[in-house]
């Protein structure tokens, strides 16, 4: 334990540089080359970016076209709440309704598309080992965690995932307004023929996700318990990120064959990238 003194400007500058080289379980890796968890084909020059989010914490970060991004559930209890916004016009944002409307398929997985209102495809699923995903419930509110846990504040021990996500948009000069209805990845729902909601939880430690982008991003995360979630704690485990460039799709890719309503919506996104110079 430090026993520097911070009473003096002199005293805190040198605690400051005291805590160099400090490593803790849950902090981004810089340069994001030296963190481990890298697949093995993905080389030093090609690693963006390295976190590990603590459990009702947040992040965000930009990325450019064609990068893959992944998400692991450590421990089996996070659950990585995403909104997407176009990096080169962030009016342009993810649109869930649209993504389970065009893809007639409320239930993502690999080869999902994430589109935008303007039916283009900001990302698709490449890979997937949970399978316990949410396109139906959104992320947590000030209010309900109030109601739930007596604090839905950023600041406070169980913090709600919409306040945190407003907190990663003004990193990127964002407000309130450009943080649409988010998804859930690693806690999963399924809606029954009745309408009733059932949550069906993790796939337990270790299962992971990857995201290709097909436009420049900018990528919010809230890691917070699920909305539906029925324990009665604040569960939320540590979720690691990675991100790394690659190659976006293209007009034959698998994903863009798929069906006629992917077919459309990768011809408009590679368009729309080759107009803008993307």
């Amino acid at each position: 334990m430090s026993t520097l003194s911070t009473a003096s400007p002199l005293g805190a500058r040198d605690h400051a540089r005291a805590q160099g080289g400090t490593v803790v379980a849950t902090m981004p890796t810089v340069p994001a080359a030296g963190a481990p968890g890298w697949p093995d084909d993905v080389t030093p020059a090609d690693r963006l970016h390295a976190e590990t989010v603590a459990g009702g914490n947040y992040t965000s970060l930009a990325l450019t076209r064609g990068a893959v991004l992944e998400l692991t559930d450590l421990d089996g209890d996070a659950c990585a709440h995403l909104v997407l916004a176009h990096a080169g016009q962030p009016d342009e944002r993810l649109n869930v309704a649209d993504t389970v409307k065009i893809q007639w398929q409320a239930y993502l997985g690999a080869g999902s598309m994430l589109l935008s209102d303007r039916g283009r495809v900001l990302a698709t699923v490449v890979e997937d080992t949970s399978g316990r995903h949410d396109t139906f419930c959104g992320t947590s509110s000030k209010a309900a965690n109030e109601a739930r846990y007596g604090d839905g504040s950023p600041q406070g021990g169980t913090p709600a995932g919409r306040e945190l996500l407003v907190l990663a948009a003004a990193k990127h000069g964002l407000g309130p307004r450009d943080v649409p209805p988010s998804v859930s990845f690693f806690q999963g729902v399924r809606i029954a023929d009745d309408g009733t909601t059932t949550f069906t939880g993790s796939a337990g430690p270790g299962a992971r996700v990857r995201l290709r982008l097909e436009v420049p991003c900018t990528v919010l995360l809230a890691n917070v318990p699920h909305p539906v979630d029925p324990r009665e704690a604040y569960v939320s485990t540590p979720l690691q990120v990675r991100a790394w460039r690659g190659a976006p799709a293209t007009l034959d890719s698998p994903e863009a064959t798929a069906t006629p309503e992917a077919a459309r919506a990768y011809a408009n996104t590679i368009d729309h990238a080759r107009a803008r110079g993307l």
